[in-house]
């Protein structure tokens, strides 16, 4: 079934209500999503995207000894010294990989700059840029799939993140939250189980997973969407990180029946689904 950009977006919205209430209402959980989007739509809602101004992006680096990581920081649109705002940290794919500070703007980072996003789910967001593979591959003979694992890189995001809360005491410690497609989903999950008490939930797309922490993980909120289609990163990965994760009420797990690797975002992005879910969860 095809959906024009605007019947699309408020099909999502309404499947986004329900897969909420459902969340919040039962224990570990798996939806199934037969929405199908071509690549016109697809199109469409990258321009859609890539047309806002990404100005409001403030350009950084951290160095640390012989290691540097460009970032990217977002405040939030207001940013009232007294109050308390969510850090968001996205993480980009790997056809983003480089130095210029810009490309690590992907989707997925733009959703941040939505005037209806900015308006409601006002956040600290953080987008760095890896010069190479954040997260590398490797078979697991025992599970019969992918595992990822962290570079160096990543272990420097922990400062990073150190660094930002210091110089902004309005982000609040206990709402930080991970984001992360493809490769920046599997970077993602390696931080998750690097430091499971510094981050509140993560929203995980198209991974390649990570159990090297399963047991710190086990209870907490995690939304995977993976689309059955993928054969990039493949969807067995999530359906094997669900069942280890077995028991989680906080874990939601989306399969889109009819998306592959390139497409699987796209339903996500014109839609308040990824601020939501995220707002909704607190350390």
């Amino acid at each position: 079934m095809y959906f024009a950009p605007a019947m699309q977006r408020n099909s999502f919205i309404l499947a986004s209500l329900l897969w909420l209430v459902a969340f919040t209402a039962t224990a570990q959980k798996q939806v199934f999503n037969d929405a199908f989007t071509d690549s016109l739509t697809s199109a469409q809602t990258r321009k859609e995207l890539n047309n806002l101004s990404a100005n409001d992006y403030l350009k950084q680096t951290l160095s640390k000894g012989n290691q540097s990581i460009n970032y990217r920081l977002l405040l939030p649109a207001k940013n009232k010294s007294q109050k308390k705002y969510p850090l968001v940290v996205t993480f980009h794919n790997s056809t983003r990989i480089g130095t210029d500070n810009e490309k690590q703007l992907e989707p997925l980072a733009r959703i941040w700059l939505r005037p209806d996003i900015r308006r409601r789910y006002q956040a600290f967001v953080i987008a760095p840029q890896f010069q190479t593979w954040s997260s590398n591959y490797y078979p697991d003979s025992v599970r019969n799939c992918l595992i990822s694992k962290p570079s160096d890189d990543v272990h420097l995001l922990l400062d990073l993140i150190r660094e930002v809360k210091n110089k902004y005491p309005q982000i609040d410690p206990n709402r930080i939250y991970l984001v992360g497609y493809s490769m920046g989903a599997s970077t993602a999950q390696n931080l998750m189980n690097m430091a499971p008490e510094t981050f509140a939930a993560m929203v995980s797309i198209a991974a390649v997973p990570d159990f090297v922490n399963i047991k710190a993980i086990s209870q907490k909120p995690i939304w995977l969407i993976h689309g059955r289609q993928d054969y990039d990163n493949p969807y067995e990965g999530s359906e094997h990180l669900y069942r280890a994760l077995k028991g989680n009420r906080n874990l939601l797990f989306t399969t889109y029946n009819k998306l592959d690797h390139n497409l699987i975002t796209i339903p996500l992005l014109l839609t308040p689904q990824i601020p939501a879910w995220l707002f909704s969860q607190h350390q």
